[in-house]
């Protein structure tokens, strides 16, 4: 079906351009033109009180669109907003916001943004095409690495009127580049300085968004103050969303003093993370008596999934026999009983729990023809299904899983000397560090630590303070790490910031196993061509298969549930979006606003 037929229509053009005020990765958009609200919203919900929020960590910007800095990440979305608005309802369809109508053609060789003339920022000056062309020009040159690369493909941009910008995506080959535009954060032209953009600042930006930065005290906490004036308050994207007057971020340092302060109810809810604390945690008087409420939300996109992260830019880990042994090492049985309380699964796919998801599936011919094609080099039994994690025996000492480990180290070099694993050659041993910032993932890598230690792999556990985890994790300045990739229905450009080749050098980017396989590329570049679901769904198998066969990281679970707790004076819609809990649809019980 040509994109002409896929979307309501507001007018149609040559070569099946069309005008419409959605657009949908594949397919139609699900809601009709003239939706009155999103379906997780409730647009009776009051407005007024205050919401805060508990953060682990720091920070010192308020610019989330640069490099530098640990910044605000609630800037983006509550202050500045996009051209178009997600629908959390579906795998990735947009809804007019700045922009009220998009167009673009079946070939999706170019995207136009008409935008509302109704749009203004917190200044009230209106958001003009001007905005959108510097917008694209500012984060193209100076923004993060991902809109570098994203907005490069763009071969021309230009406004032919004040309300209207069009932008020439001739040869990127790529059809999700006009969703990836729709959600180009808008900046105001007359505000911001290219020059000392990439600086980092204290200073709150002007966007055109629901909220204005408010009190910000440096490293310790920012408040929100919602625009009484807000242009886009009525739209039906909006309505029911946006309730709190005030939206209150505090930065905690450290994870036991942040939950001590949520029972304290010193800030209102918190997503839980941690089984052990959810198992046992709770215990306490506001929790017993409904004061504090819990909530086990299941969402429909991939199950999060957490991993212990090879460096592979470090020479001891850029043998894939290596990785596949110490893959062989992790007991995950063990971990699980004794931890965990058996509430984890674990899957060898980075898209675990999804129709994305190519483990324990053969591979169709589709996905067949895709792998040939980018000359992916897949285990056999990762390409017929028949691979499957290791399972251990639980004991914490697997004989059969040590033997199968020590034969491919042997096969890649190395050979128990004694009780220490030296390289043949050199006889240097095998040592390396795993960096932990927090209480789960110290006794996760404890638990490794030990695993490891019947190899003769000698492994040091390094704690460091949030901060200081982040900076060497955006400067790949580790050995290995614990890390998730958080995926949606409708993986896209995303992808090649996770795993690409171009990535792997640039710091600030997520490929953090430095991966650098051109069939990775390939299969990035086929689930950005693909017109249908059907071919889309292959090519992201395709991709998840080759990412297993390169053993970049070591699955440690992965979580089918939210656990979100909230005290009760936060309350929030019965229906729950495909992507989870959302704050910005909750309200504070009128009777709990302070007079």
């Amino acid at each position: 079906m040509g994109l002409g037929i896929a979307l309501a229509l507001v007018g149609t053009g040559p070569t099946g351009a069309a005008e419409s005020y959605a657009i949908a990765m594949h397919g139609a958009p699900a809601l009709p033109a003239d939706f009155t609200h999103m379906p997780y919203a409730n647009p009776d919900a009051p407005k007024g009180g205050r919401l805060t929020w508990g953060i682990l960590g720091t920070f010192d910007s308020l610019n989330p669109l640069i490099v530098r800095g640990l910044a605000v990440q609630q800037i983006r979305g509550f202050v500045v907003e996009s051209l178009l608005a997600r629908g959390n309802d579906e795998p990735f369809t947009l809804y007019g916001l700045l922009a009220k109508t998009v167009e673009t053609d079946d070939a999706r060789s170019y995207v136009t943004f008409h935008l509302d003339p109704r749009a203004r920022f917190s200044d009230g000056k209106p958001v003009t095409a001007e905005d959108v062309l510097f917008s694209w020009e500012l984060l193209r040159d100076h923004g993060r690495p991902n809109h570098r690369q994203y907005y490069a493909k763009v071969a021309k941009a230009d406004s032919p009127d004040p309300l209207t910008a069009r932008f020439d995506l001739t040869g990127a080959n790529d059809r999700e580049l006009p969703l990836i535009l729709g959600l180009m954060p808008v900046l105001p032209k007359h505000a911001v300085d290219p020059a000392t953009f990439e600086d980092t600042t204290l200073t709150g930006p002007i966007g055109s968004g629901p909220y204005r930065v408010g009190a910000v005290k440096p490293g310790a906490s920012v408040t929100l103050v919602r625009n009484p004036d807000y242009w886009a308050s009525d739209l039906p994207v909006n309505r029911g969303l946006y309730n709190f007057d005030e939206i209150r971020l505090d930065f905690y340092r450290e994870a036991n003093g942040q939950f001590e302060a949520f029972k304290r109810g010193l800030y209102d809810f918190r997503v839980e993370a941690e089984p052990l604390r959810w198992h046992e945690g709770y215990d306490f008087p506001a929790a017993r008596n409904g004061a504090v409420i819990r909530d086990t939300i299941k969402t429909g996109l991939p199950q999060p999934s957490e991993f212990l992260v090879f460096n592979t830019r470090r020479p001891l880990f850029a043998d894939v026999r290596v990785r596949r042994a110490l893959t062989l090492l992790f007991d995950f049985e063990w971990i699980n009983r004794n931890y965990f309380f058996g509430l984890y699964a674990r899957s060898g796919s980075f898209f675990a729990g999804s129709e994305l998801s190519a483990y324990g599936r053969p591979a169709d011919e589709r996905e067949r023809e895709l792998l040939q094609r980018a000359s992916a080099h897949i285990a056999p039994d990762i390409l017929d299904g028949s691979y499957h994690l290791p399972v251990s025996d639980g004991t914490g000492r697997d004989r059969a899983a040590l033997r199968s480990a020590l034969a491919l180290l042997s096969e890649a070099g190395y050979e128990v000397d004694g009780t220490v694993l030296r390289n043949h050659a050199t006889k240097v041993p095998f040592a390396f560090e795993i960096l932990v910032t927090t209480r789960d993932q110290e006794r996760i890598a404890l638990a490794y630590q030990r695993d490891l230690k019947r190899a003769g792999i000698a492994v040091r556990v390094r704690a460091v303070d949030p901060v200081q985890f982040d900076q060497r994790r955006l400067g790949y300045e580790f050995d290995m790490i614990q890390n998730r990739w958080d995926q949606s229905l409708s993986p896209g450009n995303e992808q090649s910031f996770y795993w690409g080749s171009q990535a792997a050098d640039i710091p600030g980017t997520r490929n953090y196993m430095g991966a650098k396989d051109p069939a990775i590329d390939a299969l990035i570049a086929a689930l950005l061509e693909a017109r249908e679901r059907p071919a889309f769904v292959s090519a992201v198998r395709a991709l998840d298969r080759t990412l297993m066969s390169g053993f970049y990281a070591i699955p440690l679970f992965n979580v089918a549930e939210q656990w979100i707790a909230r005290w009760n004076r936060i309350e929030r819609p019965e229906s729950t979006a495909l992507t989870g809990y959302l704050p910005e649809t909750w309200w504070q019980r009128p009777e709990s606003q302070p007079k």
